[in-house]
């Protein structure tokens, strides 16, 4: 019984442990970035690269900026040779995997800027995971999407 016990006291252990860990585990932001355009526009564009170490996938599902009154993830895709842009509900990183926002494809469009950003910026964005955590990032502004 004493055997038994002790067996399922470190089973537990080592669960709780794991939960904790993958509890844990979030996606990295990196070369992030958001796109000046060249005259004063409601909208602009956010790109990223957003990274997933963890052994699960993660479901982004929306985000916010005190920068913005708006921010929505959305992908553009060439159909027929036109250009379409559509909202996306969630945006999904895959375990061990990553998924580029870049121009073209998935983005953040950010809508309504509440001052006019200027080149060198940094802009704070948090994207919201579906298990309700939260990824605050920084975004710099450029007038060249070249520049780094």
């Amino acid at each position: 019984m004493l055997i038994a016990s002790r067996w399922l006291l470190a089973a537990t252990l080592a669960l709780a442990g794991t939960s904790v860990h993958a509890a844990e585990c979030l996606p990295r932001v990196e070369s992030a970035w958001v796109r000046l355009p060249p005259v004063a526009m409601p909208m602009m564009a956010g790109f990223a690269t957003l990274s997933n170490p963890c052994e699960t996938p993660l479901q982004v599902v929306s985000a916010s900026s005190p920068a913005f009154a708006d921010v929505s993830i959305h992908q553009s895709t060439v159909v027929d040779g036109i250009n379409r842009m559509r909202e996306v509900d969630v945006l999904e990183i895959p375990a061990g995997g990553s998924v580029e926002l870049k121009p073209g494809s998935y983005h953040l469009m950010l809508m309504q800027p509440k001052t006019a950003p200027k080149a060198g910026d940094k802009v704070s964005i948090v994207l919201k995971l579906q298990d309700g955590r939260e990824l605050p990032a920084s975004f710099q502004v450029r007038a060249n999407p070249n520049a780094s």
